[in-house]
């Protein structure tokens, strides 16, 4: 009985928690930038990886958050149009939220792989690691796939 109602107290806890955000606020004119580094390709972690930017999705208020993901390396199969159909869906899904999807084009060449290869709407850059060197230096907020 302890634990269930111990369970139900956390549960109402968490129900009216809100996240306290730091100054300056996040707003459509100063909104938080974040670029994720997709490095891995597994159906597993990039799920995980999906599921956290639902969670920050959550979280923010309209128009107050740009994310970024830079697929390379074995993670760009993640974009690849015979990858995962649930993964896919969700993928899409989160373009509709706004979430850019960027393609690494040396890996691309490596693999012997063209744009027709990939799913719609998603940009392209040479160097992958390079483009979320940039992001970060430009103000984003890296976070690695993992």
């Amino acid at each position: 009985m302890f634990k269930k109602m111990f369970l139900i107290l956390c549960l109402v806890g968490f129900a009216f928690s809100q996240t306290k955000f730091s100054e300056p606020q996040p707003s459509f004119e100063a909104p938080r930038k974040v670029v994720y580094s997709l490095y891995v390709g597994d159906v597993n972690t990039v799920s995980h990886t999906i599921g956290s930017m639902y969670n920050i999705l959550k979280e923010y208020p309209s128009e107050s958050l740009k994310i970024v993901v830079v697929a390379y390396g074995k993670g760009l199969r993640a974009l690849k149009k015979d990858y995962d159909k649930a993964t896919q869906d969700r993928i899409k899904s989160l373009m509709e939220y706004d979430v850019e999807f960027v393609a690494c084009r040396n890996t691309m060449e490596t693999m012997g792989w063209k744009e027709s290869d990939f799913i719609d709407n998603i940009s392209y850059t040479q160097a992958g690691i390079v483009e979320v060197i940039e992001r970060q230096v430009d103000g984003y907020i890296g976070i690695t796939a993992y």
